[in-house]
């Protein structure tokens, strides 16, 4: 994570998960990151293809120059990146991992931004997640940034992380998404933690 919002939101995170998998969507409390809000989003997922802004700050609508609320988070890139975006959303989703994106958008005249977009896991109901909290904040601060529409959207890089592992997977070759995740798994619950478990994953994993 290069930006000071980036990981400022995901200590956060981190601090209120605990030794959880991820923290419930109720406990955040929107005072603690204060200073972020305006760079800060919440995405409720419908289903795999569908992710919604629920909120989304201001300075995020500035930026893109476009309003994001309840627009579908694949719908602002092109059908190739949608699904490598959709392949890593669903990997967030079901693994509770964390995602941190680099993305790239064109305003009319052809200047060009780029921007980190990190996307953390909430558990909304019972225990699936279903809400994401995140943030975009631009890499560079142009001088324009902020005056014209962001068109030609496109995802540049993209790294996935597992904290309690403190494991990093990066895939910068959208051609090799990541494989369907297995949605049968067993829930196994000890002491204080609780897990999904998908019979064959490490085996998988070994083979790619």
């Amino acid at each position: 994570m290069q930006e000071a919002v980036s990981q400022s939101l995901f200590a956060y995170w981190n601090g209120l998960r605990g030794n959880r998998p991820a923290p419930k969507r109720f406990e955040i409390d929107p005072s603690r990151i204060a200073n972020h809000l305006p760079n800060t989003f919440i995405l409720e997922r419908h289903d795999a293809g569908d992710l919604r802004f629920r909120l989304a700050g201001t300075r995020i609508a500035d930026a893109l120059g476009v309003e994001l609320r309840g627009t579908n988070l694949f719908d602002l890139f092109n059908s190739e990146d949608a699904r490598a975006l959709q392949d890593r959303t669903d990997v967030i989703a079901e693994q509770c991992a964390v995602g941190v994106f680099r993305m790239s958008a064109v305003n009319p005249e052809g200047r060009s931004a780029s921007f980190e977009m990190l996307i953390l896991p909430l558990v909304h109901t019972q225990d699936t997640v279903d809400r994401f909290l995140g943030s975009i904040v631009p890499l560079d601060k142009p001088d324009w940034l902020g005056t014209s529409v962001l068109t030609n959207r496109a995802l540049t890089d993209h790294l996935l992380v597992w904290p309690d592992r403190a494991l990093g997977i990066a895939h910068s070759d959208r051609q090799l998404p990541f494989q369907p995740i297995r949605r049968e798994a067993r829930i196994v619950r000890s002491a204080r933690r609780q897990f999904r478990v998908y019979d064959g994953g490490l085996c998988q994993a070994e083979e790619r």
